[in-house]
């Protein structure tokens, strides 16, 4: 019995081991391989190109003109301007007329390398503060570095004093005209007056004929004395309307270009008046002056604070010439564009008359408008 059991034990564990060694292999773990890192792509900058040199086709200078009389007038004579400069100097030119006096200002200030800008004397005392436009020239009218604030009433008025403007319903062009608003308010001032102000569009033409239509009761715009023949009466800051007995001669000549008074059509008008003679024929049988203003130095031609000094000079040097030409009367000389019969070279210093006033008003870009 025994000797069978452990026969049976030995045949089992014969099996099992006969079994075991029939069993496929369990494999031995193996580590995954580590992936591949990932390249992370490097980005290369585009390459600037540079930006185009101030004065080519492709980057002209803006010539800034403040819209101070009609802007169809201005761009016209301004692209006469541009084409000679352009053949003068090879550089190209982009004429521009923004909404405003303060547009101006802030265009230059935004484009300091590529802007030059024909503004007025307060313009030019803001933008210089403001951001280093500096002055290259001054306008000059026939033989004049400075020019007047005028204020005008209807001829049949009774208004005889400034004291009489009191209250009255005040006709300007533009806040930022030096002469057609900033000089006129501090002359309000130092006489203690409160005219109630009225903004008739822009120009001073626009002031003059408001006036003229009966919208104001007085007028504010820019002043430039009468041509007289030679031994005739001169204008004068005492009195500088047309003489009382050449006003019913008053009208403009043939072709409407001018106006002239007198009998012989000799006293030639050149302040605000005449820019609307097309309109008011008889603008000076309707509105006289009451009083101009103290001197006031004349308008600019500056530069935006960063503009290259080699092209700058080039710029100069033509307008200079340009001056000289006949086409400079279709242009700036043009009567109805900004009546300039030349130029001359103009200092900062030139300005700080119209600093002072500033500072005393108060007045900053933002009190301009827009």
């Amino acid at each position: 019995m025994k000797k069978s059991l452990y026969l049976s034990f030995a045949v089992l564990t014969v099996l099992a081991l006969a079994l075991a060694a029939c069993a496929p292999a369990t494999p031995a773990p193996t580590e995954e391989p580590a992936p591949e890192p990932t390249a992370v792509p490097t980005e290369v900058p585009p390459t600037e190109e540079p930006m185009p040199a101030v004065g080519s086709p492709e980057h002209p200078i803006k010539v800034l003109f403040v819209p101070s009389v009609d802007a169809q007038v201005i761009v016209s004579g301004g692209e006469v301007m541009a084409n000679a400069l352009n053949e003068a100097t090879g550089l190209t030119f982009e004429v521009v007329v923004p909404t405003s006096y303060a547009a101006t200002i802030e265009e230059m200030c935004a484009s300091p390398t590529d802007t030059m800008g024909f503004i007025p004397g307060l313009g030019y005392a803001l933008a210089s503060q403001l951001c280093g436009v500096d002055v290259s020239f001054k306008a000059i009218r026939f033989g004049y570095s400075v020019y007047w604030a005028q204020i005008l009433v209807p001829r049949d008025s009774d208004i005889q004093t400034l004291e009489d403007l009191d209250g009255k319903t005040w006709g300007y062009g533009d806040p930022g005209s030096t002469s057609g608003y900033m000089v006129p308010l501090v002359m309000f001032q130092e006489a203690g007056i409160e005219p109630v102000p009225f903004e008739t569009g822009g120009s001073h033409n626009g002031a003059a004929l408001a006036l003229y239509n009966g919208s104001v009761d007085f007028a504010t715009t820019f002043y430039s004395g009468y041509l007289s023949p030679e031994g005739g009466i001169p204008w004068t800051a005492e009195n500088p309307d047309i003489p009382d007995e050449f006003v019913e001669s008053c009208a403009p000549n043939a072709d409407a270009s001018r106006l002239f008074c007198g009998p012989n059509a000799e006293y030639r008008v050149l302040d605000a008046r005449a820019g609307i003679r097309t309109e008011a024929p008889d603008v000076i049988q309707k509105l006289r002056i009451l009083t101009i203003s103290a001197d006031i130095p004349n308008d600019t031609l500056s530069f935006g604070p960063e503009f290259p000094a080699d092209v700058r000079a080039q710029i100069e040097a033509a307008l200079v010439a340009f001056a000289g030409t006949e086409a400079w009367n279709e242009s700036l000389g043009n009567q109805d564009f900004y009546g300039w019969t030349g130029i001359d070279t103009a200092t900062d210093a030139e300005y700080d008359f119209v600093r002072k006033m500033v500072e005393a008003t108060g007045l900053t870009l933002e009190g301009l408008g827009q």
